[in-house]
């Protein structure tokens, strides 16, 4: 089998009995990756399955969306309030500071079920008890159990916060496809896209989210919102950003192995050695994007977070980060970050090993490359 937009498409509409993808374009995104996969992947057949059957989500959950808008117009009148981003490289703790966040009643945050399957909207009523919460956790037990070595590099959890990766996948137009192979000519197009209406779908996702599911105050994450953030602000001119820090040298050998393994799912390809300069390059750009729109827009939207307060005082840094940001930290709120605090300390799902020199990197050329941004953020690394 060989990965086709048409065969996606068919049946992403057979499933659903759907056929309006609604306003945007997802389907150039849609080609170049699977062009981008079929030609520079090396997909084995369980790989070409996997991804299909992701990309059929995909658009069946893009689809189950402007149905209920069809049905139900008055969704596009809800505000989406904020929202507040966590950003920052990857494995610099950004899932730990979501989830830290997502335990505070006063935001909604995108849990993992909803994410996957966002139709029919979530209602306040069953949000706990929703009959998706159960198959979201089977998938996940299927998947740690298949891919054994994933809970201890990246801790998931049914209904707490996910990256809002399935909302720009919609659209087709996301840095994260490439974690799960190796796709150079769409990575090439879809870093310097026009990003504006991948956010408006994005925030179109949210509106239903919230619809019937509040509170309407989002927190989201992904590390790949800092490749676009002018395109993010045109779409959310009220963002604010919890930026996490750490050295660069301490994480871009996890960064590399968690890719390189989750790619490994999908392909017999070994690029470790091609893996680590590439993921360098990258993720310095993005840094970088981040850096120039910082200075650009000015820091009033901006609190750094530092991942060794995140572990030595986690509500602390969050009081602080709460603060810089403007927002409140009632007592309700401290309760309940402490709370996921004590029932989520470090180290507690295993031990996961890595090293620079596996991916062709080491300490002082990761340094080097983010000299820049070392200096920029010495206080907080």
């Amino acid at each position: 089998m060989t990965l086709s937009a048409d065969r996606i498409e068919e049946e992403a509409q057979e499933q659903t009995r759907l056929s309006d993808y609604g306003e945007g374009d997802y389907r150039e995104g849609l080609e170049r990756l699977v062009a981008s996969m079929n030609e520079e992947s090396d997909l084995t057949d369980i790989g070409e399955a996997i991804q299909h059957s992701r990309f059929v989500g995909l658009l069946a959950s893009r689809l189950g969306v402007e149905d209920a808008y069809r049905e139900h117009p008055e969704i596009a009148a809800q505000e989406v309030q904020g929202p507040v981003f966590v950003i920052g490289l990857p494995r610099t703790g950004t899932t730990a500071l979501s989830q830290l966040v997502a335990a505070d009643p006063q935001f909604r945050s995108l849990r993992m079920w909803e994410s996957g399957s966002p139709v029919p909207p979530p209602e306040s009523a069953t949000e706990h008890t929703d009959p998706r919460i159960a198959a979201t956790e089977a998938g996940l037990a299927m998947m740690n159990e298949a891919f054994p070595l994933m809970q201890t590099m990246y801790h998931s959890e049914t209904t707490t916060a996910t990256e809002c990766q399935d909302l720009m996948g919609m659209s087709f137009r996301t840095v994260h496809f490439d974690g799960s192979a190796r796709i150079p000519s769409y990575m090439s197009w879809v870093e310097d896209c026009d990003m504006v209406d991948t956010y408006r779908y994005h925030q179109r996702v949210l509106q239903l989210l919230q619809w019937h599911c509040p509170p309407r105050l989002w927190h989201l994450k992904t590390p790949v919102h800092m490749f676009a953030l002018d395109a993010l602000v045109e779409v959310y001119p009220d963002a604010k950003f919890l930026w996490s820090h750490r050295d660069p040298a301490s994480v871009m050998g996890s960064v590399c192995s968690l890719i390189h393994y989750i790619r490994s799912w999908s392909s017999d390809r070994d690029d470790a050695m091609d893996l680590g300069p590439d993921l360098l390059e990258r993720w310095w750009e993005a840094v970088r994007r981040a850096m120039d729109f910082r200075e650009r827009m000015g820091t009033d939207r901006f609190a750094d977070i530092a991942f060794s307060d995140l572990q030595t005082d986690p509500v602390g840094a969050i009081e602080v980060g709460y603060a810089r940001l403007g927002l409140d930290f009632p007592d309700s709120s401290r309760s309940a970050v402490s709370d996921w605090a004590t029932g989520h300390e470090s180290g507690s799902r295993g031990q996961h090993t890595y090293s620079l020199g596996d991916f062709n990197l080491t300490a002082d050329q990761v340094r080097e490359r983010f000299a820049p941004y070392l200096e920029a953020f010495h206080d907080a690394i």
